[in-house]
Parts: C-alpha cells; structure tokens; sequence
C-alpha cells in the first residue's frame, strides 16, 4: 500500500454542493460527504461526515505523490440521489475543487425558462429545430405543448442533447448547423424518446466528426449496428468521463430537405465513458433510472463533468426540482 511522500505540505478539497436549479443547496440541508482515496481507503471526517453547509473544506490530506492521491468524493443527503466525481486529485500546491449536484429521488422537471417565446430569443437554436418542417409557427409551438405536458421527459432529453451538441466545436461550426430538421414521426421507431431523437442532416457533418476524431475529440464506436438498429458509423465524444454525446449515423436512409441530399444522425448520451467510474461511484443512476437513459441522470452527469472541466456551465432551459 501506497504511503504519504515525506517533506511535503498535507492537501486539501473544496466539496461545492448545488441543486437540480443550479444554484446552491438549501441552507441547512444535512449533507453526508464520503471521500475514498485511490488506496480505496476512507478518509474520517468530523461529525461522521455530516455538513450543514454546501460549501465543504476538507483539510490535511495526506500526500502520497501516485495514484492514492485520486479521490473519489460522494455527496448525499436524506431524499436526494447520491452524487459523486472521481477522480479529483489532490496536490500540496493547490486546492482541489469539485462542484457536485444533488437533486431529489423524485425529481420534477421545471419547464419556466423554456417558455415558446423565450426559446425564440435564445442563441441555442431549441426553436429552429423544433419549429423545421412544420407548417406554421403556430402547429409547431402547439405540438411544443403537447410535448411538454404528456412526454416532459422527451422534451428534457431534447434539451440535454441541443445544449450539449450547441458546445461541441467541430472543425467548422457546432453538429447543430448540420442538423436540418427533427423526425416526428417514423414507421422506422425514430420519433423523439427520452434517451435519444433522430433528425435529417447534412451528411458533411460525417466528415467534420471524422475530422475531430482525428483530433482526438471523438473516437468511434464498434459495432454500431448492434445496439443502434440499422446505424452505419457511430462516433462518441471522448471529453469527458461521463455524460459524453454519441452521434450515430443512418447513411441508408436519405431525404432531401431544404434543398440538401440528407441521411439520418441520431444523438443520444451515455452515462459513463468508461466502466471503472460506474464501479467506484455507481451514482445518480440509484432509485431513479429505468430501462432507459433518464435525462435526469445526464442533466446531473453533464452539469458535474463540464464544471470540473472548466468548459461553459451546461446550462439548458429547464431545472430540477
């Protein structure tokens, strides 16, 4: 077993605990912290671990200078889903920080930012791609509604994957310029879900993800056909540990819209890039997922890896509560 390297200063981690809105928990909220070092050993914390507080210092870490300064730091409170991160290294010349989101076990979606006229305003083109195809603003904004009140989960999982795509930069634009049009109804099952939608692209968007594989910003995925009937071409965005953006290409499947040769992409997100973290957190995903991916869960995910990243808030225009 790893020991503390002699002469250097002990470490320390910042644990910042937020809500489903974004914003810091209740005051008073009872928050356990567990933090495991990379020696899988628990670290023992004042009054059993339990905070009253959502802004947490964890002082006089010790330093081993290998592998056993890699945490892993869980957060829970009584009603909520647990949430973790790993890993987050410590170090004697810096504090370490780590911003952790908790949201209830039954946790509700609140809509009250995705108003159909503030949509219109927002830089993120929610609207155009909800508004593509259809005959008038009108039916669209009416079939908006319908979604938002009988498929809440859909329209979130729309929301999760616009504003994730809306922060992907490709070669030339975002995967969203590419996109032309969502598919609403399909005798192929590809109408929007809670864990993905398909949509008619332009097939130029392959080869700008091609090119950022090279770039080693995606990586493709094997066997695409397997777990994405019909799929052609996969790749997975490689950026984070978690909640990373996979667009899986329909090639034999083409339409022309807007006066573009289309195929078919469908994004989707997973939970996890790799299957250590899922062992060693098994986070979120407790009490809350179904047999599908639940647009909760990557809400959470995407938010708590994109802030330990210090890539732009994911911020889509709902919260949880």
């Amino acid at each position: 077993m790893a020991t503390p390297s002699a002469g250097l200063q002990p470490c320390a981690i910042q644990v910042n605990v937020f809500s489903g809105a974004r914003t810091s928990m209740p005051p008073g909220t009872q928050i356990l912290l567990t933090l495991r070092n990379g020696n899988q050993a628990i670290t023992p914390l004042p009054n059993n671990g339990y905070f009253t507080h959502s802004e947490i210092v964890v002082q006089s870490l010790p330093y081993f200078d290998n592998f056993a300064d890699n945490y892993s730091v869980v957060v829970w409170a009584s009603g909520y889903a647990q949430a973790g991160f790993t890993p987050v290294r410590v170090s004697p010349r810096a504090l370490a920080n780590v911003d952790l989101m908790l949201v209830p076990k039954d946790a509700g979606f609140n809509f009250s930012a995705a108003r159909w006229d503030a949509l219109r305003q927002n830089p993120v083109p929610y609207a155009r791609l909800l508004t593509a195809g259809s005959s008038s603003d009108f039916v669209a904004q009416a079939r908006y509604t319908q979604l938002m009140e009988d498929q809440p989960s859909v329209l979130a999982c729309f929301f999760n994957l616009v504003t994730a795509m809306s922060q992907i930069h490709l070669p030339v634009g975002t995967p969203l310029d590419y996109i032309q049009q969502l598919i609403w109804d399909s005798p192929n099952q590809q109408q929007p879900k809670q864990d993905r939608f398909f949509a008619w692209a332009d097939p130029r968007l392959i080869d700008q993800v091609a090119q950022a594989a090279d770039q080693h910003q995606f990586a493709p995925e094997v066997g695409t056909a397997i777990f994405h009937a019909g799929a052609t071409r996969s790749w997975k965005q490689v950026q984070f540990g978690e909640a990373n953006v996979q667009l899986t290409f329909h090639e034999d499947q083409k339409q022309t819209v807007n006066g573009i040769d289309c195929i078919v992409v469908e994004p989707d997100i997973d939970y996890y890039k790799d299957l250590a973290a899922h062992a060693i957190l098994e986070v979120i995903p407790n009490g809350v997922t179904g047999t599908l991916t639940d647009p909760r869960v990557v809400y959470v995910l995407r938010w708590i890896a994109g802030r330990h990243a210090g890539v732009p808030n994911f911020e889509p225009p709902y919260v949880l509560e």
